[in-house]
């Protein structure tokens, strides 16, 4: 695996902040997989960093739950577990759920526009039934309703789900294709949004997000179930 050198005259933020921003990303979207574990001398070389900020990064990943000390192994990377994913859901849910009366208050007609064509391209990714396409439509449909919201400090809560919420969704999203109401669900959103239907938008979302949240559990259930 290859990571980007720091150059210290180039980047403003601590060396710790960005070996633990590539490590995170590295871990969450399975570069780096559960069980492996990472010799310090090892990643403080690929990552062209001393073994102090590397130390820093992997604290704050284990505070994170990534990682763990193992006696005689050191530091091992978790495996995420069905509460893991069941909290990351819940929290992402329950953060949306707040910013709804913001958002249907900040939305405008060039907006729903927007939705609109995201909405064109996730027809005919439905159509075709492609999974990996629509699983990247579907995370900038949500995206962009969650960015209408001017409440900066729940959207960083959000954003700080926006990788686990990627990896998670890509495992279910085979059997969102399947879930005919479920695309459907995202065409009523807009609807809602331009007529600016708080109430039927957050009943509408509550459902969508908690029915998402079970499908992923659901998958992961059912992936277990074959290792």
């Amino acid at each position: 695996m290859s990571y980007q050198s720091f150059d210290a005259t180039m980047e403003s933020r601590p060396i710790r902040d960005i070996a633990y921003e590539q490590l995170k990303h590295a871990i969450i979207t399975g570069q780096i997989p559960a069980g492996s574990r990472i010799v310090e001398t090892v990643y403080a070389d690929q990552l062209h960093i001393s073994r102090t900020p590397l130390r820093e990064a992997l604290r704050r990943l284990e505070r994170d739950g990534l990682v763990e000390y193992v006696l005689h192994r050191g530091v091992v990377v978790r495996a995420f577990t069905i509460e893991d994913i069941d909290e990351i859901f819940t929290i992402r849910n329950a953060m949306m759920m707040l910013i709804l009366p913001s958002v249907i208050e900040n939305v405008t007609e060039k907006k729903i526009e927007e939705l609109r064509n995201i909405l064109k391209k996730m027809d005919v990714e439905y159509e075709r039934a492609d999974a990996e396409a629509l699983a990247v439509s579907n995370r900038l449909f949500h995206g962009t309703i969650e960015h209408l919201s001017d409440k900066l400090r729940i959207l960083r809560v959000i954003d700080s789900q926006e990788e686990y919420i990627k990896r998670f969704s890509a495992v279910a999203i085979a059997s969102v294709v399947r879930r005919t109401n479920a695309h459907q669900e995202h065409h009523d959103m807009v609807e809602l949004l331009e007529k600016r239907d708080l109430d039927g938008l957050t009943s509408l979302m509550l459902h969508h997000l908690d029915e998402s949240k079970e499908t992923c559990l659901a998958a992961v259930r059912e992936r277990n179930a074959k290792k």
